[in-house]
């Protein structure tokens, strides 16, 4: 999907405006247990769809089991690092991405490269030079990680066949039998919160102590010292929940105070309208009593709580008020934000059956990931991940998740199912830009699979909420791999390529046209490999080699084209010095040049700083990054140095000469 248009600055400003109007009030937010649940899942959450583990093959739960417990158990799930504000910081949880072959995924300025499937058909396309190499060469992986690849294709396989013909009023029918709860909103209040509170002293963990915890970490903003970890995800959203197009629906709330304990839970209860199933009006929810726990702001220092309808008039005035000062401010960023957003969403939808092309792996154990920080508006619970949308992905396409608790390695003894008071993992929703809906949390037990359907991950916002034990899930999308796959970058280079001329007899290599808007095509093709492909492998991308050796070929074939565009660099300044060159042509050339050198020089400084950054540092070998391509001054086989500083000199002198020429000629 496409990124939001503002600027990091504005979204923290956003988020800590919000946070100080909303003071000690929580937005609510509905569990299974709650009235209205039912209710608010049907007009607000439709496309969040859930296919509970009981309802899935157990032949097919078994595989994708050990395959994830294989993955992991090799070291194929590492943590990226990633680049966020400027710096690079490491993922909270563990990764691999799996898909189809020569496919990469793209997020946070990363460039995941995909494990293939391994299937015999080459997992449906993709790549170049298909799943093996060649016919009667060693295979890229060992068999069980190739069992493993299989396994999760076949996960991949039962989505693609699944998700669309899930219906909608399926869902909480089989959520019903999973769970045990009725979800029609007909339960007393006193029922629900008996049955909520069991789960959220667990599930749900504390979460008004939670809420007093965030404020001390982050000074009253709601922003600890560890937020860049924890709000890796959510760079690109938009966290501060401000007033905008929500659904049809738009619920009326107060906010009142409750005693529970240190321990209580924030959410949403029925309030006494509620209570003997009142009839529900169009376009509304019955009232809400908010419940904040025990020993709460009000009973220490007597400060009332605001209701909810005066923060959306409160929120509204900001956003009006703020509105000239964010378009220009938007505008003063529209170059800043264009060099840093995600390959833009293509103007086509996704309605044909989903394909999905690859799978993101995570693996989460809250035992061993500090700084968990509390969900700050909802007051849902520690969250392993903030709030955000799955970024690059075709428009309107699903995402399809299969979640899998395990025992907690750091844990030590009882893993899962040693006691009922293991709390479960969830998913948090909320409506984007919206805070007149009620938040919507699901637990999920191990082996259940949800949906996001429709357009429910462009409208809304997910995180998720970390339970007891670890956690596997894998995640399949439709990526939007329009500039994300081997076959495409191989092509680019055919296309730089095609202008490089060699002499049969000599050897000798000439450029085919001195036209600039040719040399500028030819070295933005050379950039886009060296800083998007080659660079971004190295990397990180090369950790998987010792798992799997399929884009190794690959990369050396990118590297050795990469050359021959160093090559034509070189030929392209040899031409921008001829004292032969007319003076307006002359100049454009250098112009073209040196702004492809100066992109280049910087993007490698940057890449080098990241190399040998303290964070990088601290990796074993197997998985640090690798500055490369890199070589020193006197390299025999490389046509031009590393460092392009004096080359930039150079044209800017010649652009100069140019410019003087072309007067002359005037004359």
């Amino acid at each position: 999907m496409k990124r939001s248009g503002d600027s990091e600055g504005e979204k923290r400003r956003k988020r800590r405006k919000l946070l100080h109007v909303l003071g000690d009030t929580k937005i609510p937010y509905l569990g299974p247990s709650d009235g209205g649940f039912q209710h608010l899942w049907d007009s607000s959450y439709s496309g969040l769809v859930l296919r509970p583990s009981c309802s899935l093959p157990t032949e097919l739960h078994g595989r994708v089991q050990a395959a994830l417990s294989t993955l992991r158990t090799k070291g194929c799930l590492l943590r990226d690092l990633v680049r966020v504000r400027d710096r690079d910081v490491f993922t909270s949880v563990s990764r691999a991405l799996l898909g189809q072959p020569g496919h990469t995924y793209r997020y946070l300025d990363t460039r995941l490269f995909a494990i293939p499937w391994h299937t015999e058909e080459g997992g449906g396309g993709g790549g170049g030079g298909g799943e093996e190499a060649k016919a009667g060469s060693p295979r890229c992986c060992d068999p069980d990680m190739r069992a493993a690849c299989q396994a999760l294709w076949a996960l991949n396989s039962f989505f693609c066949t699944d998700v669309p013909r899930r219906e909608p009023e399926e869902r909480l029918d089989l959520f019903i039998k999973a769970e045990g709860v009725v979800g029609k909103g007909a339960e007393p209040a006193e029922d629900a919160e008996s049955k909520h509170s069991g789960d959220s002293k667990h599930s749900e963990g504390g979460d008004s102590r939670g809420s007093r915890q965030s404020e001390e970490d982050g000074g009253g903003t709601g922003e600890s010292k560890h937020s860049d970890e924890w709000d890796l995800e959510s760079r690109h959203s938009d966290e501060g929940c401000c007033p905008g197009a929500g659904p049809g629906a738009r619920w009326e709330t107060e906010s009142k105070h409750s005693s529970e304990g240190e321990g209580g839970s924030s959410q949403a209860v029925p309030g006494p309208s509620k209570a003997g199933g009142s009839k529900q009006c169009e376009g509304k929810c019955p009232t809400w009593t908010h419940k904040t726990g025990e020993s709460t702001e009000a009973e220490r220092g007597g400060a009332k709580q605001k209701p909810v309808t005066d923060l959306k008039r409160t929120l509204c005035d900001y956003h009006i008020e703020d509105e000239e000062e964010e378009e220009q401010e938007e505008q003063e960023e529209q170059e800043e934000q264009e060099e840093q957003a995600a390959p833009p969403t293509p103007p086509g939808r996704c309605t044909a059956p989903p394909q999905f092309n690859v799978t993101l792996l995570n693996f989460m154990d809250p035992a061993a990931m500090r700084h968990l920080k509390e969900e700050p508006y909802y007051g849902m619970g520690k969250m392993a991940v903030g709030w955000h949308h799955d970024e690059n992905l075709i428009a309107q396409s699903p995402v399809a998740v299969y979640s899998y608790s395990c025992h907690s390695d750091a844990a030590g003894e009882g893993g899962e199912g040693a006691s009922k008071e293991v709390s479960r993992w969830r998913i948090g929703l909320k409506v984007a830009w919206d805070i007149y809906t009620p938040g919507l949390a699901l637990p999920l037990q191990s082996g259940d699979c949800y949906y996001m359907r429709d357009d429910l991950n462009t409208t809304h916002q997910h995180c998720v909420l970390a339970g007891d034990n670890a956690r596997f899930s894998s995640t399949h999308r439709v990526a939007e791999c329009s500039k994300g796959t081997l076959e495409y970058i191989q092509s680019r280079c055919t296309e730089a390529l095609a202008n490089l001329g060699v002499d049969p007899e000599s050897g000798a290599h000439s450029l085919r046209s001195l036209l600039p808007l040719t040399l500028k095509h030819c070295e933005d093709i050379h950039n886009e490999v060296e800083f998007e492909w080659l660079r971004q492998y190295w990397f990180q991308g090369q950790r998987y080699t010792r798992f799997c050796s399929w884009w190794s070929g690959p990369m050396e074939q990118l590297e050795r084209d990469w050359k021959l565009m160093e090559t034509m660099t070189m030929l392209f300044l040899s031409a921008v010095e001829d004292e032969g060159q007319a003076g307006e042509s002359r100049r454009e050339m250098a112009e073209t040049l040196l702004a492809a050198l100066t992109n280049r020089q910087q993007h490698r400084q940057t890449w080098r700083d990241r190399c040998h950054s303290s964070l990088a540092q601290t990796l074993c070998p197997e998985e640090a990054p690798v500055d490369r391509p890199f070589w020193g001054p006197d390299h025999p086989s490389m046509p031009l140095p590393f460092d392009l500083a004096d080359i930039v000199n150079r044209s800017l002198l010649w652009r100069w000469v140019g410019h003087r020429h072309a007067l002359k000629d005037r004359m």
